[in-house]
């Protein structure tokens, strides 16, 4: 789920932070560019784990900044295919669910993943939503998101920025996740216990 990525970029280090250590200034630069961040086909950047090598220092004609090569370590967010992970339930709409970890939000479980047999049903506690049901040995099991939801990563793309947006459509998002929950042992925790 998550993995050490080393990195090689080139910065630009603004003249204002000349009076910091090299290191701390560097840090702070390379978590503004790389923390929070999705990087293609590499993950989530979650923290800055270690500068490995500082080199250059040039200052090129006509700028007032240093420019500098680092190596560095990221802490990257990539989960594997197969892997199985534990989350919230964000929302449920007839076309599947959209689950949330806390510090990403874009899982997906796609309606022809979830449990077999299962339906949808609208919830009267909220108009916007519907409420999964699998059924099981003639028992009905809801996913309401009271309980965590183990699910299996079944796909993780990085979808290509898009040149026009239309305006009722969702926020782009870089990186997606899409979940399973159609194996034993996945839904709701409650179900399994």
């Amino acid at each position: 789920m998550f993995y050490l990525s080393e990195i090689e970029h080139t910065l630009r280090l603004p003249p204002h932070l000349l009076n910091l250590p090299l290191n701390e200034a560097i840090k702070g630069e390379l978590e503004g560019l790389f923390v929070d961040k999705v990087i293609a086909n590499l993950g989530l950047g979650i923290s800055i784990y270690d500068i490995r090598s500082i080199g250059g220092g040039f200052i090129y004609p006509s700028e007032g900044a240093s420019t500098y090569t680092v190596k560095f370590r990221l802490v990257v967010f990539r989960p594997f295919v197969g892997e199985v992970i534990t989350a919230r339930l964000k929302e449920s709409t007839a076309e599947g669910l959209r689950l949330s970890l806390g510090f990403f939000d874009d899982i997906y479980v796609p309606a022809p993943l979830m449990p077999n047999p299962s339906r949808s049903e609208s919830d009267p506690e909220n108009k916007n939503q519907v409420k999964w049901i699998w059924k099981f040995d003639e028992q009905d099991y809801p996913i309401d998101g009271v309980d965590e939801i183990r699910f299996q990563v079944y796909n993780v793309s990085y979808p290509s920025i898009p040149l026009e947006q239309d305006k009722d459509s969702k926020p782009f998002a870089p990186m997606v996740i899409k979940g399973s929950l159609d194996a034993d042992g996945l839904g709701p925790i409650s179900w399994w216990i």
